[in-house]
């Protein structure tokens, strides 16, 4: 697995926020590139994860996806049309990849969620949303009312589709095209720890082929906390 070196010692940095300590980290590591811009904290590592474990994690979402869920429904049915595969932290492949990601970010693994992958197939896409629950949403207190808000995403594109498929960072008109094994990682917060809404973003629709990601979150408090 490329950059296996980045598992360190257990992560002290815990949920991200105040963000300080990871935005540091990440902006130290080799091969990293941030975005510029004020608006948003927004990190790019390309090459982040082999084609080999890509192609594992990809057989397990084929295996066990189903139709992708949004909270507080907006009454388009066309809002998010890709599937959702809820991932085994018990796999071997499966924790190796979160434990990359936990060593690498330096965010504490108790306060992220479980790992999810996505696939989107040719038309599917999610449009333009925030990682973050609303706090004045009808489902905030289901989504957020043990473990919080959410801190810090992380995703990663396992495959390259032959067109479309890109996210679109909308505030700040970025668009990311998918390369197999690159990574991306963002504050879903301002630097004063306010939920940020420059953080809408928007997976694209695929044109041709088949999309699949990895996304890991992170929250307020540990995962399960009560």
């Amino acid at each position: 697995m490329t950059d296996a070196a980045l598992i360190e010692a257990a992560p002290t940095l815990g949920s991200g926020h105040p963000s300080e300590a990871v935005v540091a980290r990440l902006a130290a590591q080799p091969g990293i590139q941030r975005v510029p811009s004020p608006k948003l904290t927004l990190f790019l590592r390309r090459g982040f994860l082999d084609s080999a474990t890509c192609a594992a994690v990809i057989a397990r979402i084929d295996a066990q996806r189903r139709p992708s869920t949004i909270s507080d429904p907006n009454g388009d049915a066309a809002f998010r049309t890709s599937e959702t595969c809820d991932l085994d932290s018990n796999d071997p492949v499966v924790a190796e990849v979160e434990a990359m990601i936990t060593g690498f970010t330096g965010l504490d693994p108790v306060h992220g969620e479980p790992m999810q992958g996505q696939r989107y197939a040719v038309g599917q896409e999610f449009k333009g949303h925030t990682d973050y629950f609303e706090p004045a949403g009808v489902d905030y207190e289901r989504y957020c009312g043990v473990a919080g808000n959410r801190t810090w995403t992380v995703m990663i594109y396992l495959n390259e589709p032959e067109a479309g498929g890109a996210t679109r960072f909308k505030t700040i008109d970025k668009i990311v095209q998918p390369e197999t094994g690159k990574l991306l990682a963002w504050n879903n917060r301002r630097p004063d720890g306010s939920l940020n809404p420059a953080t809408i973003h928007q997976g694209m629709k695929v044109r041709s082929g088949v999309k699949y990601v990895i996304t890991k979150w992170f929250r307020e408090r540990p995962w399960g906390w009560a």
